[in-house]
């Protein structure tokens, strides 16, 4: 049997171009917004590992072993099928009708990356020098004050280049959406293979799609660790 030569006019044109198009378009949407909230939620959690208060540290244990300790495709699973359940009619109906595996997605991806993120940023505060803690702690700072004021600022500067790392992670988790329907580059991949009966094509525009926005964010990581060297504290 002789293979179609390939073709990727076909795939590049068209309806398809603009179903590929918008499936990258969410694609970056759901990584840019998930890191908006992952990070403010990361750092609460690494907060509360660090806290001197018993319940907190133990609340922030459970979370990051509880969520990590989950395959993120179970995590898609039940935000989209199982917690919606739980919510009043009004609110359940409302989400079905605003775009509901995007939202479900979100709610997913940003749970899984802030449990990461926060071991990050914990470490990168453990790694500022406990004395700092103590001099601030004996002008008359408060923990939360010390934190936001002298601990956080040096501590999110060395967890840069993980916290890239974990955004080029979650921007390949991203595909993993397309198991509750959300509308981003690999469901609209499937969803042009199966129209066009071209899967190279298809696969190869993908796949090269996603390779194009990882060597971004690894350059920019790169960039970063430049010129911006990590220095002991």
């Amino acid at each position: 049997m002789t293979l179609p030569p390939l073709d990727l006019t076909v795939i590049l044109t068209g309806e398809f171009r603009a179903w590929l198009l918008s499936g990258f378009v969410l694609s970056v949407q759901l990584t840019l917004i998930t890191l908006l909230l992952a990070l403010p939620l990361a750092t609460l959690i690494a907060l509360f590992r660090l806290s001197s208060a018993a319940p907190l540290r133990w609340l922030g244990f459970f979370l990051v072993e509880g969520i990590r300790s989950v395959p993120l495709l179970v995590h898609m699973l039940f935000w989209y099928f199982a917690a919606p359940e739980l919510l009043p009619e009004s609110v359940r109906q409302w989400l079905y009708e605003h775009n509901a595996e995007a939202i479900c997605a979100v709610v997913a991806l940003t749970l899984y990356t802030s449990a990461y993120m926060a071991e990050d940023i914990r470490s990168g505060v453990r790694a500022v020098p406990i004395t700092q803690l103590e001099a601030a702690r004996a002008l008359g700072f408060g923990f939360l004050a010390t934190m936001r004021r002298i601990i956080l600022p040096q501590a999110l500067r060395i967890t840069v280049p993980p916290l890239i790392s974990q955004t080029l992670n979650l921007w390949k988790n991203t595909s993993i959406a397309t198991v509750i329907g959300a509308a981003e580059l690999m469901y609209q991949a499937q969803r042009v293979e199966t129209a066009s009966f071209r899967g190279v094509e298809t696969f190869a525009v993908t796949t090269l799609a996603y390779l194009s926005v990882s060597l971004i964010i690894t350059g920019l990581a790169a960039w970063y660790q430049h010129r911006y060297p990590v220095r002991a504290l």
